[in-house]
Protein backbone atom coordinates (compact mmCIF):
# COMPACT_ATOMS: atom_id res chain seq x y z
CA UNK A 1 0.00 0.00 0.00
CA UNK A 2 0.84 3.35 -1.07
CA UNK A 3 1.21 6.65 1.08
CA UNK A 4 -0.32 9.08 -1.68
CA UNK A 5 -0.85 13.12 -1.38
CA UNK A 6 -3.10 15.04 -3.33
CA UNK A 7 -2.58 18.42 -4.05
CA UNK A 8 -5.56 20.21 -4.81
CA UNK A 9 -9.32 19.33 -4.51
CA UNK A 10 -10.80 20.42 -7.79
CA UNK A 11 -12.08 18.37 -10.19
CA UNK A 12 -8.53 16.15 -11.13
CA UNK A 13 -7.45 15.92 -7.69
CA UNK A 14 -10.77 14.62 -6.31
CA UNK A 15 -10.59 11.99 -9.14
CA UNK A 16 -7.08 10.93 -8.49
CA UNK A 17 -7.60 10.51 -5.29
CA UNK A 18 -10.83 8.79 -5.62
CA UNK A 19 -9.33 6.27 -8.23
CA UNK A 20 -5.95 5.96 -5.89
CA UNK A 21 -8.23 5.44 -2.76
CA UNK A 22 -10.24 2.55 -4.19
CA UNK A 23 -7.44 0.44 -5.67
CA UNK A 24 -6.33 0.12 -1.74
CA UNK A 25 -3.73 3.21 -1.36
CA UNK A 26 -3.49 5.38 1.86
CA UNK A 27 -4.85 9.09 0.14
CA UNK A 28 -4.70 12.42 2.04
CA UNK A 29 -5.94 15.16 -0.42
CA UNK A 30 -4.98 18.73 0.93
CA UNK A 31 -6.76 21.70 -0.43
CA UNK A 32 -5.71 25.57 0.62
CA UNK A 33 -9.62 26.50 0.36
CA UNK A 34 -12.22 25.97 2.24
CA UNK A 35 -14.43 24.50 -0.69
CA UNK A 36 -14.37 21.34 -2.96
CA UNK A 37 -14.41 21.89 -6.92
CA UNK A 38 -11.02 24.56 -7.22
CA UNK A 39 -12.33 27.18 -10.16
CA UNK A 40 -15.38 25.27 -10.65
CA UNK A 41 -16.62 26.76 -6.86
CA UNK A 42 -20.11 26.72 -5.46
CA UNK A 43 -21.65 30.23 -4.64
CA UNK A 44 -24.62 32.32 -3.44
CA UNK A 45 -26.19 34.90 -4.22
CA UNK A 46 -29.82 35.89 -2.10
CA UNK A 47 -29.84 32.28 -1.06
CA UNK A 48 -29.84 31.23 -5.02
CA UNK A 49 -27.12 28.73 -6.11
CA UNK A 50 -24.41 29.34 -8.99
CA UNK A 51 -21.07 27.58 -9.70
CA UNK A 52 -18.26 29.07 -11.04
CA UNK A 53 -15.79 27.79 -13.35
CA UNK A 54 -16.87 25.55 -16.42
CA UNK A 55 -20.21 25.36 -17.15
CA UNK A 56 -21.13 22.63 -19.51
CA UNK A 57 -19.95 18.86 -19.67
CA UNK A 58 -18.82 17.78 -23.17
CA UNK A 59 -17.58 14.43 -24.34
CA UNK A 60 -19.65 12.48 -21.44
CA UNK A 61 -17.51 8.95 -22.44
CA UNK A 62 -14.61 10.56 -20.15
CA UNK A 63 -16.97 10.89 -17.07
CA UNK A 64 -18.21 7.35 -18.30
CA UNK A 65 -14.91 5.53 -18.28
CA UNK A 66 -13.89 7.14 -14.63
CA UNK A 67 -17.05 5.61 -13.17
CA UNK A 68 -16.65 2.22 -14.74
CA UNK A 69 -12.91 2.37 -13.67
CA UNK A 70 -13.59 3.68 -10.21
CA UNK A 71 -16.48 0.51 -9.76
CA UNK A 72 -14.05 -2.21 -11.40
CA UNK A 73 -11.12 -1.66 -8.72
CA UNK A 74 -13.19 -3.32 -6.45
CA UNK A 75 -12.22 -1.09 -3.28
CA UNK A 76 -14.21 -0.36 -0.21
CA UNK A 77 -16.94 1.63 -1.96
CA UNK A 78 -19.12 -0.79 -3.99
CA UNK A 79 -22.01 2.12 -4.49
CA UNK A 80 -21.23 4.87 -6.48
CA UNK A 81 -22.69 8.53 -5.89
CA UNK A 82 -25.49 9.14 -8.87
CA UNK A 83 -24.64 11.99 -11.05
CA UNK A 84 -27.44 13.11 -13.63
CA UNK A 85 -27.16 14.92 -16.47
CA UNK A 86 -29.53 17.39 -18.21
CA UNK A 87 -29.04 17.76 -21.78
CA UNK A 88 -29.37 21.15 -23.25
CA UNK A 89 -31.39 21.25 -26.70
CA UNK A 90 -28.62 23.15 -28.24
CA UNK A 91 -24.55 23.54 -28.30
CA UNK A 92 -25.47 27.29 -28.16
CA UNK A 93 -26.68 30.29 -29.69
CA UNK A 94 -24.32 32.78 -31.42
CA UNK A 95 -24.61 35.75 -32.17
CA UNK A 96 -22.31 37.75 -34.47
CA UNK A 97 -22.36 40.42 -37.37
CA UNK A 98 -26.40 40.58 -37.38
CA UNK A 99 -26.08 36.43 -37.61
CA UNK A 100 -28.31 35.20 -34.85
CA UNK A 101 -27.85 31.40 -35.37
CA UNK A 102 -28.02 28.19 -33.18
CA UNK A 103 -25.91 25.03 -33.31
CA UNK A 104 -26.61 22.56 -34.73
CA UNK A 105 -27.28 24.97 -37.44
CA UNK A 106 -31.32 24.48 -38.09
CA UNK A 107 -33.42 23.89 -41.25
CA UNK A 108 -34.12 27.45 -41.87
CA UNK A 109 -30.74 28.97 -41.82
CA UNK A 110 -28.40 30.23 -45.13
CA UNK A 111 -25.82 28.27 -43.21
CA UNK A 112 -28.10 24.64 -42.53
CA UNK A 113 -26.58 22.62 -45.66
CA UNK A 114 -22.76 23.84 -44.61
CA UNK A 115 -23.21 22.81 -41.20
CA UNK A 116 -24.38 18.90 -42.08
CA UNK A 117 -22.07 18.89 -44.33
CA UNK A 118 -19.21 19.82 -41.71
CA UNK A 119 -20.39 18.03 -38.51
CA UNK A 120 -20.94 14.69 -40.91
CA UNK A 121 -17.02 15.02 -41.59
CA UNK A 122 -15.89 15.14 -37.75
CA UNK A 123 -19.00 13.48 -35.63
CA UNK A 124 -17.49 10.17 -35.72
CA UNK A 125 -14.61 11.30 -33.85
CA UNK A 126 -16.22 11.55 -30.72
CA UNK A 127 -14.82 8.30 -29.63
CA UNK A 128 -11.06 8.62 -30.91
CA UNK A 129 -11.12 11.82 -28.87
CA UNK A 130 -12.49 10.29 -25.90
CA UNK A 131 -9.77 7.60 -26.57
CA UNK A 132 -7.35 10.22 -26.09
CA UNK A 133 -8.27 12.18 -23.52
CA UNK A 134 -8.41 8.68 -21.74
CA UNK A 135 -5.33 7.17 -22.45
CA UNK A 136 -1.35 8.37 -22.30
CA UNK A 137 -0.26 9.95 -25.98
CA UNK A 138 2.66 7.45 -25.17
CA UNK A 139 0.74 4.53 -25.22
CA UNK A 140 0.13 2.46 -28.38
CA UNK A 141 -3.46 2.24 -28.00
CA UNK A 142 -4.00 6.23 -28.40
CA UNK A 143 -2.19 5.74 -32.20
CA UNK A 144 -5.32 4.52 -34.12
CA UNK A 145 -7.05 7.50 -32.59
CA UNK A 146 -4.39 9.61 -33.26
CA UNK A 147 -3.85 9.05 -36.65
CA UNK A 148 -7.49 9.07 -37.40
CA UNK A 149 -7.77 12.45 -36.23
CA UNK A 150 -5.17 14.10 -37.56
CA UNK A 151 -5.48 12.37 -41.01
CA UNK A 152 -8.82 15.02 -40.92
CA UNK A 153 -6.43 17.86 -41.51
CA UNK A 154 -3.60 17.14 -44.34
CA UNK A 155 -1.25 19.69 -44.12
CA UNK A 156 -3.16 22.49 -42.04
CA UNK A 157 -2.35 21.96 -38.62
CA UNK A 158 -3.78 25.05 -36.71
CA UNK A 159 -7.70 25.99 -36.28
CA UNK A 160 -7.14 29.21 -38.49
CA UNK A 161 -5.42 26.94 -41.49
CA UNK A 162 -7.93 24.11 -41.44
CA UNK A 163 -10.74 26.46 -41.54
CA UNK A 164 -9.08 28.68 -44.07
CA UNK A 165 -8.92 25.61 -46.36
CA UNK A 166 -12.70 24.81 -46.28
CA UNK A 167 -13.32 26.99 -49.54
CA UNK A 168 -17.15 25.86 -49.69
CA UNK A 169 -17.21 27.37 -45.97
CA UNK A 170 -18.75 30.88 -45.28
CA UNK A 171 -16.43 32.97 -44.06
CA UNK A 172 -19.08 34.05 -40.96
CA UNK A 173 -19.83 30.48 -40.42
CA UNK A 174 -16.38 29.52 -40.26
CA UNK A 175 -15.36 32.73 -37.46
CA UNK A 176 -18.33 31.00 -35.26
CA UNK A 177 -16.78 27.77 -35.32
CA UNK A 178 -13.01 29.15 -34.92
CA UNK A 179 -14.27 31.28 -31.66
CA UNK A 180 -14.38 28.11 -29.69
CA UNK A 181 -10.25 28.05 -29.67
CA UNK A 182 -10.59 30.80 -26.61
CA UNK A 183 -12.01 27.86 -24.31
CA UNK A 184 -7.73 27.24 -24.18
CA UNK A 185 -7.51 31.22 -24.62
CA UNK A 186 -5.67 32.01 -27.22
CA UNK A 187 -6.48 32.59 -30.67
CA UNK A 188 -7.06 29.70 -33.88
CA UNK A 189 -3.67 30.42 -35.06
CA UNK A 190 -2.13 29.03 -32.32
CA UNK A 191 -4.02 26.05 -31.37
CA UNK A 192 -4.39 22.65 -33.36
CA UNK A 193 -7.01 21.96 -35.93
CA UNK A 194 -8.54 19.50 -33.27
CA UNK A 195 -10.44 22.67 -31.77
CA UNK A 196 -12.53 22.40 -35.03
CA UNK A 197 -13.61 19.13 -34.99
CA UNK A 198 -14.64 19.75 -31.30
CA UNK A 199 -17.22 22.13 -32.06
CA UNK A 200 -18.64 19.32 -34.97
CA UNK A 201 -18.74 16.63 -32.23
CA UNK A 202 -20.74 18.94 -29.56
CA UNK A 203 -23.59 19.50 -32.10
CA UNK A 204 -23.71 15.49 -32.80
CA UNK A 205 -23.47 14.74 -29.42
CA UNK A 206 -24.69 17.53 -27.48
CA UNK A 207 -23.50 19.25 -24.12
CA UNK A 208 -25.03 18.51 -20.92
CA UNK A 209 -24.89 19.98 -17.22
CA UNK A 210 -25.23 18.12 -14.40
CA UNK A 211 -28.29 18.24 -12.45
CA UNK A 212 -27.81 20.69 -9.54
CA UNK A 213 -24.74 22.29 -11.19
CA UNK A 214 -21.26 21.75 -12.25
CA UNK A 215 -20.02 21.46 -9.11
CA UNK A 216 -22.11 18.13 -8.33
CA UNK A 217 -19.26 17.19 -10.38
CA UNK A 218 -16.74 17.64 -7.60
CA UNK A 219 -19.38 16.76 -4.75
CA UNK A 220 -19.74 13.28 -6.20
CA UNK A 221 -16.19 12.56 -6.48
CA UNK A 222 -15.36 13.83 -3.06
CA UNK A 223 -18.06 10.98 -1.96
CA UNK A 224 -16.35 8.58 -4.20
CA UNK A 225 -13.12 9.34 -2.88
CA UNK A 226 -14.28 9.38 0.88
CA UNK A 227 -15.95 6.44 0.59
CA UNK A 228 -12.92 4.58 -0.55
CA UNK A 229 -10.95 5.62 2.45
CA UNK A 230 -9.17 8.82 1.64
CA UNK A 231 -9.07 12.00 3.74
CA UNK A 232 -10.22 15.49 2.73
CA UNK A 233 -8.50 18.55 4.58
CA UNK A 234 -9.80 21.62 3.52
CA UNK A 235 -8.44 24.80 4.50
CA UNK A 236 -4.74 23.65 4.88
CA UNK A 237 -2.12 25.39 2.78
CA UNK A 238 0.95 23.68 1.41
CA UNK A 239 3.86 25.57 2.50
CA UNK A 240 7.10 23.59 0.88
CA UNK A 241 7.02 20.12 -0.97
CA UNK A 242 10.14 17.90 -1.70
CA UNK A 243 10.37 14.21 -2.14
CA UNK A 244 8.86 12.16 0.56
CA UNK A 245 7.60 15.37 2.41
CA UNK A 246 5.13 17.83 1.95
CA UNK A 247 4.65 20.47 4.56
CA UNK A 248 1.34 22.39 5.32
CA UNK A 249 0.59 25.22 7.77
CA UNK A 250 -0.97 22.05 10.03
CA UNK A 251 1.11 19.08 9.80
CA UNK A 252 3.75 17.45 8.10
CA UNK A 253 3.46 14.35 5.70
CA UNK A 254 5.68 11.75 4.41
CA UNK A 255 4.44 10.01 1.01
CA UNK A 256 5.53 7.80 -1.12
CA UNK A 257 4.41 9.56 -3.97
CA UNK A 258 2.51 13.18 -4.73
CA UNK A 259 -0.39 13.94 -7.10
CA UNK A 260 -0.17 17.55 -7.59
CA UNK A 261 -3.42 19.33 -9.18
CA UNK A 262 -1.98 22.64 -8.63
CA UNK A 263 -1.48 25.34 -11.36
CA UNK A 264 2.01 25.81 -12.62
CA UNK A 265 3.32 29.15 -10.53
CA UNK A 266 2.00 27.97 -7.10
CA UNK A 267 3.45 24.31 -7.71
CA UNK A 268 6.96 26.19 -8.40
CA UNK A 269 6.67 27.94 -5.36
CA UNK A 270 6.19 25.20 -2.91
CA UNK A 271 9.13 23.46 -4.60
CA UNK A 272 10.88 26.00 -3.24
CA UNK A 273 11.59 27.59 -6.82
CA UNK A 274 11.48 31.53 -8.16
CA UNK A 275 8.19 32.58 -9.90
CA UNK A 276 8.76 32.66 -13.90
CA UNK A 277 8.29 35.27 -16.31
CA UNK A 278 5.38 34.47 -18.70
CA UNK A 279 5.70 36.60 -21.38
CA UNK A 280 3.00 35.19 -23.07
CA UNK A 281 -0.38 34.60 -21.75
CA UNK A 282 -3.41 33.35 -22.49
CA UNK A 283 -6.78 35.16 -21.49
CA UNK A 284 -8.58 35.84 -18.22
CA UNK A 285 -12.26 36.91 -17.36
CA UNK A 286 -14.42 38.89 -15.69
CA UNK A 287 -17.10 36.53 -14.64
CA UNK A 288 -20.83 38.25 -12.72
CA UNK A 289 -22.68 36.02 -11.49
CA UNK A 290 -26.91 37.56 -10.95
CA UNK A 291 -29.77 36.88 -9.95
CA UNK A 292 -32.33 38.20 -11.44
CA UNK A 293 -35.50 40.62 -10.48
CA UNK A 294 -37.86 38.93 -13.67
CA UNK A 295 -37.14 36.40 -16.15
CA UNK A 296 -35.64 36.97 -19.26
CA UNK A 297 -37.98 37.00 -22.50
CA UNK A 298 -39.30 33.46 -23.32
CA UNK A 299 -36.34 33.02 -26.30
CA UNK A 300 -33.72 32.97 -24.17
CA UNK A 301 -31.39 29.43 -24.55
CA UNK A 302 -29.59 28.06 -21.45
CA UNK A 303 -26.30 28.77 -23.44
CA UNK A 304 -25.36 32.47 -25.71
CA UNK A 305 -22.51 33.76 -27.32
CA UNK A 306 -22.06 37.27 -27.76
CA UNK A 307 -18.81 37.28 -30.57
CA UNK A 308 -16.72 40.37 -31.15
CA UNK A 309 -17.30 42.06 -34.72
CA UNK A 310 -13.09 41.35 -35.13
CA UNK A 311 -11.73 37.96 -33.95
CA UNK A 312 -8.06 38.84 -35.16
CA UNK A 313 -8.52 42.51 -33.05
CA UNK A 314 -9.95 40.46 -29.97
CA UNK A 315 -6.67 38.19 -29.94
CA UNK A 316 -4.34 41.04 -30.78
CA UNK A 317 -5.96 42.72 -27.80
CA UNK A 318 -5.34 39.97 -25.14
CA UNK A 319 -2.18 39.03 -26.54
CA UNK A 320 -1.24 42.39 -25.26
CA UNK A 321 -2.74 42.24 -22.07
CA UNK A 322 -5.34 45.11 -23.13
CA UNK A 323 -8.92 45.74 -23.01
CA UNK A 324 -10.48 44.65 -26.32
CA UNK A 325 -12.35 46.83 -28.06
CA UNK A 326 -15.18 44.38 -28.37
CA UNK A 327 -14.92 40.65 -26.30
CA UNK A 328 -16.65 37.47 -26.45
CA UNK A 329 -19.25 36.83 -24.01
CA UNK A 330 -20.91 34.14 -22.96
CA UNK A 331 -24.12 34.12 -21.11
CA UNK A 332 -25.24 31.34 -19.06
CA UNK A 333 -28.75 32.02 -18.18
CA UNK A 334 -31.09 29.45 -15.80
CA UNK A 335 -35.09 29.85 -15.03
CA UNK A 336 -36.41 29.02 -11.41
CA UNK A 337 -36.06 25.34 -11.02
CA UNK A 338 -33.61 24.69 -14.02
CA UNK A 339 -30.69 22.91 -13.28
CA UNK A 340 -30.64 24.45 -9.98
CA UNK A 341 -32.85 24.08 -7.07
CA UNK A 342 -33.32 27.99 -7.38
CA UNK A 343 -36.77 30.32 -6.73
CA UNK A 344 -35.63 33.04 -8.83
CA UNK A 345 -34.05 33.36 -12.01
CA UNK A 346 -30.36 33.62 -12.64
CA UNK A 347 -27.69 34.75 -15.07
CA UNK A 348 -23.92 34.05 -15.16
CA UNK A 349 -22.55 36.58 -17.81
CA UNK A 350 -18.91 36.29 -18.52
CA UNK A 351 -16.83 37.99 -20.86
CA UNK A 352 -13.59 37.14 -22.08
CA UNK A 353 -10.63 39.41 -20.37
CA UNK A 354 -7.06 40.24 -20.78
CA UNK A 355 -4.63 38.66 -18.15
CA UNK A 356 -3.60 41.68 -16.77
CA UNK A 357 -4.44 41.01 -13.10
CA UNK A 358 -6.46 44.33 -13.18
CA UNK A 359 -9.64 44.35 -10.25
CA UNK A 360 -12.97 45.41 -12.83
CA UNK A 361 -16.61 46.35 -11.90
CA UNK A 362 -19.90 47.04 -13.76
CA UNK A 363 -18.31 50.56 -13.53
CA UNK A 364 -14.95 50.03 -15.79
CA UNK A 365 -15.53 51.74 -18.90
CA UNK A 366 -14.94 48.69 -20.86
CA UNK A 367 -16.78 46.13 -18.94
CA UNK A 368 -19.62 49.05 -19.21
CA UNK A 369 -19.20 49.23 -22.93
CA UNK A 370 -19.80 45.58 -23.47
CA UNK A 371 -22.62 44.83 -20.91
CA UNK A 372 -24.42 47.90 -23.26
CA UNK A 373 -23.29 45.92 -26.24
CA UNK A 374 -24.14 42.56 -25.50
CA UNK A 375 -27.61 43.43 -24.06
CA UNK A 376 -28.53 45.30 -27.50
CA UNK A 377 -27.08 42.23 -29.50
CA UNK A 378 -29.14 40.03 -27.75
CA UNK A 379 -32.24 42.27 -27.81
CA UNK A 380 -32.88 43.13 -24.48
CA UNK A 381 -34.80 46.57 -24.16
CA UNK A 382 -32.21 47.60 -21.38
CA UNK A 383 -28.57 46.96 -20.15
CA UNK A 384 -28.59 43.17 -18.59
CA UNK A 385 -27.32 45.14 -15.43
CA UNK A 386 -30.78 46.61 -14.61
CA UNK A 387 -32.34 43.23 -14.42
CA UNK A 388 -29.74 42.09 -11.36
CA UNK A 389 -31.64 42.47 -7.89
CA UNK A 390 -27.99 41.57 -6.93
CA UNK A 391 -24.41 39.76 -8.45
CA UNK A 392 -21.13 38.94 -7.82
CA UNK A 393 -17.79 39.57 -9.72
CA UNK A 394 -15.09 37.84 -10.42
CA UNK A 395 -11.72 39.29 -12.01
CA UNK A 396 -8.60 39.08 -13.19
CA UNK A 397 -7.63 40.15 -10.10
CA UNK A 398 -9.54 37.31 -8.33
CA UNK A 399 -8.25 34.63 -10.83
CA UNK A 400 -4.51 36.09 -10.30
CA UNK A 401 -4.68 34.22 -6.73
CA UNK A 402 -4.82 30.95 -8.51
CA UNK A 403 -0.87 31.38 -9.80
CA UNK A 404 -1.43 31.95 -13.74
CA UNK A 405 0.36 35.72 -14.14
CA UNK A 406 -1.95 38.63 -14.24
CA UNK A 407 -5.35 35.70 -13.45
CA UNK A 408 -4.27 33.74 -17.15
CA UNK A 409 -6.88 31.01 -16.73
CA UNK A 410 -5.18 28.80 -19.01
CA UNK A 411 -1.55 29.47 -18.29
CA UNK A 412 1.07 30.55 -20.85
CA UNK A 413 0.65 30.52 -24.20
CA UNK A 414 2.32 27.16 -25.56
CA UNK A 415 3.79 25.80 -28.55
CA UNK A 416 1.28 24.17 -31.37
CA UNK A 417 2.97 20.69 -30.49
CA UNK A 418 2.89 21.27 -27.25
CA UNK A 419 -1.38 21.85 -27.20
CA UNK A 420 -2.34 18.39 -28.66
CA UNK A 421 -2.24 14.65 -27.03
CA UNK A 422 2.02 15.29 -26.47
CA UNK A 423 1.27 18.11 -24.22
CA UNK A 424 3.66 20.19 -21.70
CA UNK A 425 4.11 19.31 -19.18
CA UNK A 426 3.37 15.35 -19.06
CA UNK A 427 2.48 13.84 -16.24
CA UNK A 428 5.19 12.60 -14.32
CA UNK A 429 8.08 14.89 -13.66
CA UNK A 430 11.51 13.59 -15.57
CA UNK A 431 13.81 14.73 -12.78
CA UNK A 432 11.20 14.05 -9.53
CA UNK A 433 9.80 10.94 -10.39
CA UNK A 434 7.46 11.08 -7.08
CA UNK A 435 6.00 13.86 -8.57
CA UNK A 436 3.05 13.51 -10.61
CA UNK A 437 0.79 16.45 -12.55
CA UNK A 438 -3.34 16.41 -13.08
CA UNK A 439 -5.44 19.60 -13.81
CA UNK A 440 -5.75 22.04 -15.88
CA UNK A 441 -1.84 23.00 -15.83
CA UNK A 442 -1.67 19.76 -17.65
CA UNK A 443 -4.24 20.31 -20.18
CA UNK A 444 -4.55 24.23 -20.55
CA UNK A 445 -8.35 25.07 -21.85
CA UNK A 446 -9.20 21.09 -21.94
CA UNK A 447 -12.32 21.58 -19.69
CA UNK A 448 -14.17 19.14 -17.73
CA UNK A 449 -13.04 15.95 -20.22
CA UNK A 450 -9.62 16.87 -20.40
CA UNK A 451 -8.97 17.43 -16.59
CA UNK A 452 -10.72 14.01 -15.64
CA UNK A 453 -9.14 12.12 -18.32
CA UNK A 454 -5.70 13.05 -17.24
CA UNK A 455 -6.98 12.03 -13.82
CA UNK A 456 -7.62 8.65 -15.14
CA UNK A 457 -4.02 8.51 -16.85
CA UNK A 458 -2.56 9.30 -13.75
CA UNK A 459 -3.83 7.28 -11.05
CA UNK A 460 -3.34 4.35 -13.92
CA UNK A 461 0.08 5.09 -13.73
CA UNK A 462 0.34 5.04 -9.61
CA UNK A 463 -1.81 2.21 -9.13
CA UNK A 464 0.84 0.69 -11.36
CA UNK A 465 4.06 2.39 -10.34
CA UNK A 466 6.57 0.44 -7.82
Amino acid sequence: MKQVVVLGAGLSGLASAALIAQAGHKVTVIERNTWLGGKSRRVEVLGQRMDTGPALVTFPGVLEKLYAEYASLGGKANQIAPLKLSKLSEVGEYFYKGHRVTIPVPENHPWHAQWQRFESEHADLAQDITNLLTTSPFSWKSLPSVGKIFSRYGLNLTTDKYLKSLTWMDEDLKEVIAIHTLNAGIAPKDTIALYASITAVMSSQGISVPVGGVNEIAQSLAKLAEAAGAEIHLGEIVTSLSKGKVVTDQAEYQPDLVVSSLDPEQLRVVLGKEPKPWPKRSCSGVAIYAVLKKPLPENFVTHSVVMPDSGDELHQALSKSVPPRQTMAFLNYYRPGEIYPNQKPTVAVLLTAPADGKHYDLNSEWVRAELDRISDVVGLDAPIDELFEDYIALTPEYFSAWGGPGGALYGKTRKLWQSGPFHSPQYRSLIRPWLYRVGASVHPGGGIPAVLGGALNVARMVIKSN
